[in-house]
């Protein structure tokens, strides 16, 4: 991403959750309030013209259902967190994210939002207008990776390493290159308390290599100049057990599209697609020794 560019894709992809959203409440996957208002409204019916007629499903078969279907897994495991427990949480690559703001719960526990400092500001100017004004149980860290640390903006905005911890990483993997995805991975294991975890998607790198094609890869590929957002990073599938135990996790829970299939396509849904070469997954932070 350019140090002054807001991201291309986390607009994208709060568009793409605004149109679930208008979907009746018997047909949506996933349900945003607030991702309607994050996009303009010709651009919103601009794309919605597109998506009726079919064209994303032709381009890129699946991927919606994918996108739908991982908010709505990644809400579901954060309402579990909430449930056993969960103090605090840290959202990475915040983007539109608007979970703080939907899920009553963590109004009382604190909330950490990181994101690069361009999309950040584009995206409290929206909440000013959205709220009125920010939340105080949000703390807003811009951090620019390619001139500080995770580790010293969070702890400087007031990260709590006892106390119980989500992470959430959406959408933000496959942009990385593979030290950043290893050196986010060594501060979550190192600086967090036991019981805490990590939610995160990714792709497989047979979809990097070429190995497995898919449409819309080969787009962003070819529109990486315009987005300054390129895929970098993959894991091989079927190793991310390895992957995360080797990084300090347990737990690890791997969630494919052939599982998302059957948890959210039901019914009105069962003819929707939901694309395969991506998958989520969920660790929790190995106890540290001593």
């Amino acid at each position: 991403m350019r140090r002054r560019q807001a991201s291309f894709t986390a607009a994208g992809i709060a568009l793409l959750r605004a149109l679930e959203s208008m979907k009746p409440a018997g047909e949506r996957i996933c349900y945003d309030p607030f991702a309607r208002q994050f996009v303009s409204s010709a651009f919103l019916y601009f794309i919605k013209f597109f998506v009726d007629i079919g064209y994303p499903e032709k381009a890129g078969p699946g991927v919606m259902g994918f996108l739908a279907a991982r908010a709505r897994y990644i809400d579901d495991h954060l309402q579990s967190c909430i449930k056993e427990g969960l103090e605090q949480l840290v959202i990475l690559g915040a983007g539109y994210d608007s979970r703080a703001y939907r899920f009553e719960q963590l109004k009382s526990r604190k909330v950490f939002e990181v994101d690069h400092p361009a999309t950040q500001e584009a995206k409290l100017a929206k909440l000013k207008k959205i709220l009125g004004r920010l939340p105080e149980h949000v703390v807003y860290v811009p951090i620019d990776f390619t001139q500080e640390t995770l580790e010293k903006r969070l702890y400087e905005s007031g990260y709590d390493r006892e106390l119980k911890t989500l992470f959430i990483w959406e959408g933000v993997t496959q942009y990385l290159t593979p030290e950043a995805v290893d050196s986010t991975l060594a501060f979550v294991a190192r600086n967090s308390e036991r019981g805490s975890s990590i939610i995160f998607d990714y792709i497989y790198t047979s979809l990097l290599d070429g190995t497995f094609k898919r449409g819309e890869v080969k787009r962003m590929r070819r529109y990486r100049g315009f987005t300054g957002e390129g895929l970098t990073f993959g894991i091989e599938e079927s190793t991310i057990e390895d992957f995360l135990g080797q990084r300090g996790f347990e737990q690890i829970k791997n969630v494919t599209n052939e599982f998302l299939k059957q948890a959210y396509f039901t019914g009105v849904n069962r003819k929707r697609q939901v694309a395969s070469g991506y998958a989520i997954a969920s660790a929790t932070v190995k106890p540290r020794e001593g």
